[in-house]
């Protein structure tokens, strides 16, 4: 039976890659030129090496493009969901097949975020520049308390459980639905996801294909909604796919695991601040008006 679960999930994430690479060969190109710069390449390179290592990447790179100014805080949200996809996709190829979580849980909580993903989607990608700031400004200031948690040894440390049932499996569906929502606002799920499992008395190992399964399949659905609302950068999509790839690789099959409780702080502190100075532009008189559909 869990043999046959993973031989699906496999398969299922074969189609997901498929429909994603579509979607992304079909609207780019729409959007203006995909040729990234070697900044753009790096930064899906650094991100993406830490997120498999378990750092999450969607706090980072909002940090680093509203830093570098290399992404309109408008099509944040819609590039962090499209440039990330295809390492998340490569991370739970790897995943999901080499940690034992019970299949039920598993799927179950995939498809909650999935769900959740199209409802955000749908709505984030028509909101003005304003409350999408707002939005990520408060989902980052909660990310950078989870990574102030997590650095300190705050975090749940689980049970031994790799599966759950009842009003826990009932918490844990609507937990990642919710989650789901965030992921399109700018707020990555590994964080949560993990903390979440591990509150309901989970092994946190079993939260890993969770996670990364569940932003596998949410996230080419939720980034087809956002390429075809145009409401992302083809340049910074592209870089991450260059650069994000190959670190994917390296992080999960040659480095493994890394110290990264220094390296935790030091991004809660630069989240802070970067969800700091979002909510502070969102509050400022616009200088534009936009409308409120794209």
């Amino acid at each position: 039976m869990q043999f046959d679960a993973k031989l699906l999930l496999l398969i299922g994430l074969g189609l997901v890659a498929v429909y994603h690479v579509v979607s992304l060969v079909r609207g780019l190109p729409k959007l203006g030129s995909v040729k990234p710069t070697v900044g753009l390449i790096l930064h899906g390179t650094v991100t993406d090496f830490f997120d498999t290592l378990g750092i999450g990447s969607f706090a980072t790179s909002t940090t680093i493009y509203r830093a570098t100014k290399w992404v309109k805080d408008a099509l944040i949200p819609g590039t962090l969901n499209a440039g990330h996809t295809m390492s998340t996709l490569a991370q739970a190829f790897i995943y999901t097949q080499v940690v034992e979580v019970d299949s039920v849980t598993l799927v179950g909580m995939i498809v909650a975020a999935v769900v959740g993903s199209w409802v955000g989607a749908g709505l984030v990608a028509k909101w003005p520049t304003q409350r999408i700031q707002l939005g990520m400004g408060l989902c980052l200031a909660a990310a950078a308390v989870l990574t102030v948690a997590q650095a300190a040894g705050k975090i749940p440390g689980g049970g031994e459980a790799i599966g759950l049932t009842g009003v826990k499996l009932g918490v844990a569906l609507f937990g990642n639905f919710v989650l789901g929502i965030l992921m399109t606002i700018g707020i990555g799920l590994y964080g949560p996801c993990l903390l979440l499992v591990s509150m309901l008395g989970m092994n946190p190992a079993a939260g890993f294909p969770i996670m990364m399964g569940s932003c596998a399949f949410l996230m080419p659905f939720a980034s087809d909604r956002f390429i075809r609302l145009g409401k992302v950068d083809p340049r910074a999509v592209v870089g991450n796919i260059i650069g994000g790839l190959p670190a994917v690789l390296v992080a999960a099959l040659i480095v493994k695991s890394l110290p990264l409780t220094a390296l935790r702080w030091l991004v809660a502190v630069v989240v802070a601040y970067t969800a700091i100075t979002l909510i502070l532009s969102a509050r400022r008189k616009s200088d534009e008006i936009e409308p409120a559909t794209a």
